[in-house]
């Protein structure tokens, strides 16, 4: 499959439907602009037929006897719902991305229609939307770098989307079949910090009843991502120092030294090298974390990756709620389009995903999409602050009660409730933080 997205090769079944579109939902998700979401149907056996589910841009195949030197001239287009029989090597076209049927190379597996990387080429990103050319640099750079052992520093703006950066670092490079770790360095004292990076053994401190690997111990043979690694506190910045020149690390309360192998792709919002002119920030750590640096730029920056991605943020929230996936009206995406975006992406996740309760299934208007600074032309008739505080007060006590549920049915463990609510953990926790909600240990 050729596609704007890069090239990949998806196995598919012997027998049963695969079917083919944009939306995550889909057994062969492809990320390209001109396919629809749900653009058509591949039905397995011999011969395998194709069928157009009423595309967008629609679905081309090679007329009947054509020959290769022709074939520009006679693709046909099918009719919505009309089946057509595929021959090996028969080129296809859904929208502008082309396939190609080809027969399994022998020992391959036909289990399932999942991507994998053809060749050397770039391989298919899952749930990664990279549509502006300065994203696009960044993450073919992020390919090439991840292949390699060296440390990677990442910045850009709060939520501008370093953590899904990082675990793609992580997918492409060696290391994938190892761990992927996270450590959010912010707000940290620094002797949390330091347990939480190197562990410690049975009665080092206070409250220290058992003994505790660390993250790095956690990692190894994998990557830990140290997130807002400039509000690290100095003594920790020493001690993260000697494990990244040293290769090992010494729990609190330990002589000894346990040898880990990892790698450590940090992130920032913050001038690093400001700050290790201030005397905060320690240079030689600076230079062992900076092997090489990444760049991500803010949302505003990359408005033509922004309606891809509400999109998919709003598949995740309704597979979530199980409600079918809405779609976003013209006037919506232009409130969308309108915005700064101050929070980048992180913020865009937080508007979708309330709009799409608020649509309750429906078609996202700007009235759910909440934001103050929509355009009474675009968004229609001016809400009242009333009202528009009533539906704030209705949703929080909506999401308040699904956190709630999803932590009785996990036990507590946060982790578990974060997954359940396709949430990253970290903005469980300042959801239960700002809902005054206890929170649980993990069981």
């Amino acid at each position: 499959m050729f596609a704007a997205d890069g090239v990949a090769t998806y196995p598919l079944p012997a027998t049963g439907r695969v079917t083919v579109g944009r939306a995550p939902d889909n057994d062969i998700v492809i990320d390209d602009a001109s396919v629809s979401r749900h653009h058509a149907v591949l039905e397995m056996g011999s011969p395998v037929t194709l069928e157009d589910v009423g595309s967008a841009n629609g679905t081309r195949v090679r007329g009947r006897g054509a020959s290769m030197e022709t074939v520009e001239l006679v693709l046909m287009k099918l009719d919505a719902g009309q089946r057509w029989a595929l021959g090996l090597n028969e080129p296809i076209n859904l929208g502008s991305a082309l396939c190609v049927l080809r027969d399994a190379p022998a020992g391959a597996s036909l289990d399932a229609a999942k991507p994998r990387p053809a060749g050397s080429e770039r391989p298919h990103l899952a749930g990664v939307i990279v549509k502006a050319e300065a994203t696009r640099r960044v993450y073919e750079l992020a390919a090439r770098i991840a292949q390699g052992p060296i440390n990677v520093l990442l910045l850009g703006e709060t939520g501008s989307g370093k953590e899904v950066l990082a675990q793609t670092i992580h997918r492409q490079s060696p290391r994938a079949s190892g761990p992927f770790v996270v450590l959010d360095c912010a707000a940290l004292s620094e002797s949390l910090a330091e347990s939480e990076l190197f562990g410690h053994e049975k009665g080092a401190f206070t409250g220290a009843g058992a003994q505790k690997p660390g993250l790095f111990e956690a990692a190894d043979q994998g990557t830990i991502f140290l997130d807002e690694v400039g509000e690290l506190p100095l003594g920790v910045q020493i001690k993260l120092l000697r494990v990244l020149e040293g290769g090992s690390v010494r729990r609190i309360g330990s002589v000894e030294q346990r040898a880990v192998d990892v790698r450590v792709v940090a992130a920032t919002n913050r001038d690093l090298a400001a700050q290790v002119k201030a005397g905060v920030f320690r240079q030689d750590l600076y230079f062992r974390l900076n092997g090489m640096t990444l760049a991500l730029p803010p949302l505003r920056e990359r408005k033509e990756e922004l309606y891809d991605l509400a999109q998919l943020f709003a598949d995740r929230m309704a597979k979530v709620m199980g409600t079918p996936s809405p779609e976003l009206s013209r006037e919506a995406l232009a409130v969308l389009e309108a915005q700064r975006w101050p929070g980048n992406v992180r913020e865009l996740r937080n508007v979708i995903e309330r709009a799409v309760v608020l649509a309750l299934g429906g078609v996202v208007k700007p009235e759910h999409l909440m934001l103050e600074a929509s355009p009474a032309s675009v968004a229609g008739a001016p809400r009242s602050a009333g009202h528009a505080s009533s539906l704030k007060g209705d949703l929080d006590a909506l999401e308040r009660k699904r956190i709630v549920d999803a932590l009785d049915r996990c036990g507590g463990n946060q982790t578990k409730a974060a997954e359940l609510l396709g949430m990253p953990r970290r903005t469980l926790v300042a959801r239960l933080s700002e809902y005054g909600l206890t929170r649980s240990r993990k069981k």
